[in-house]
């Protein structure tokens, strides 16, 4: 069973960047579909990013806010997923979660999430 501890959030000023990373405990991490959501202060939780599967491909995809400023990869040799995060805006602030689940199933692993904050 995964285990996830992500790192890497802060403070950051419009414009800027952050990187964050998610490390995975336990066995057959390259098996899993590795995500990263966010909650924002009073909205609900939402998807950013995602590393899958098609087929015996990895696939990337992003939610429409994100694409061209984020991008999430993985390396799985040290069982860690990461989201680089460029172009930062105020209304990215929020509470960064990795998730992990396997293909075709919910995400039932999540991390205790690590703080971005964005200032104008």
């Amino acid at each position: 069973q995964v285990q996830l501890v992500e790192s890497g959030g802060g403070l950051v000023q419009a414009g800027g960047s952050l990187s964050l990373s998610c490390v995975g405990s336990g066995r057959a991490f390259s098996t899993y579909v590795m995500a990263w959501f966010r909650q924002a202060p009073g909205k609900e939780r939402e998807i950013v990013a995602v590393h899958g599967w098609r087929g015996n491909t990895y696939t990337t995809d992003y939610t429409d806010s994100v694409k061209g400023r984020f991008t999430i990869s993985r390396d799985n040799i040290k069982n860690t997923v990461y989201l680089q995060m460029n172009g930062l805006k105020p209304e990215d602030t929020g509470v960064y979660y990795c998730a992990a689940a396997l293909p075709g199933q919910p995400y039932d692993k999540r991390g205790r999430g690590t703080q971005v904050t964005v200032s104008s």
